[in-house]
């Protein structure tokens, strides 16, 4: 089974860091969300990634060009021009970089990588920002089990501030960061059939957009609820928050 993964986005609200790498190439923990998204779906056995590039794409090929160096103790022997990689600790993965376009949106991106995925029987697809202790394992039996063309996990959106309990001008109780309404919102994740590939039209198609409403007119569109810990990094402040959990010893999307 192969994931595809979303890493062509400007990353706009993280100008700083973005100026000189895409924006799933921010670390956390020192090393960049998109291989924590990486290690969720190897934990479940997913080896075959094609990742989306666009915006600053080669930072991600010298990334995984030079896998070793960033893992591993190296020694360079400058009199005899050698490289010595000890104890390598390469990931058992098979990692395809596809120029999927500056400008493209994310159903154009997915469109443009369709020949690595249209003979699957079904694929993963998600973002490159965002992380969570997903069963990606249950959520492909759930997709195989319903038999219809796509599966969103739904989720409950991440609170973000403090919630305060009132009578008058008394305070009760005080919340830290509930979550949401209650309502469940797109969290990526998608478990996806290579049907879905006919309602992409161009570059310029927006995933979130007309494809998924078609997708839930022609009911093809399942939800896969995930009730655990998930967290996109929008905003400097999700990235401090992710980096304190990573930090903790205590990030819940540590699966592996």
């Amino acid at each position: 089974m192969k994931a595809v993964i979303l890493a062509g986005g400007l990353g706009t609200r993280f100008a700083e860091e973005t100026s000189l790498r895409p924006k799933p190439m921010i670390e956390i923990g020192g090393r960049p969300i998109l291989w924590h998204i990486m290690k969720i779906y190897a934990a479940h056995g997913v080896t075959d990634f094609v990742i989306c590039c666009g915006y600053k794409g080669y930072v991600i090929k010298e990334y995984f060009a030079n896998y070793f160096l960033h893992m591993s103790d190296v020694t360079f022997d400058m009199k005899a021009n050698e490289m010595i990689v000890h104890e390598k600790r390469a990931e058992p993965w098979r990692v395809t970089l596809v120029d999927t376009g500056d400008d493209s949106m994310t159903g154009g991106r997915l469109r443009r990588v369709a020949d690595h995925v249209r003979d699957e029987e079904f694929f993963f697809f998600t973002y490159g920002d965002g992380v969570g202790n997903i069963d990606i394992t249950a959520s492909a039996a759930f997709h195989r089990e319903h038999g219809r063309a796509a599966t969103l996990t739904a989720t409950y959106p991440p609170g973000r501030f403090g919630a305060l309990h009132m009578e008058g001008q008394r305070i009760l109780d005080f919340t830290e960061k509930p979550q949401g309404d209650g309502g469940m919102i797109n969290g990526g994740f998608f478990v996806l059939s290579p049907k879905v590939l006919d309602y992409l039209e161009g570059d310029a198609t927006v995933w979130e957009q007309e494809p998924l409403r078609r997708l839930a007119a022609d009911s093809e569109l399942m939800a896969y609820e995930h009730h655990g810990f998930w967290q996109p990094m929008d905003t400097l402040r999700d990235k401090q928050h992710l980096e304190g959990l990573w930090s903790s010893g205590k990030a819940p999307w540590r699966v592996w």
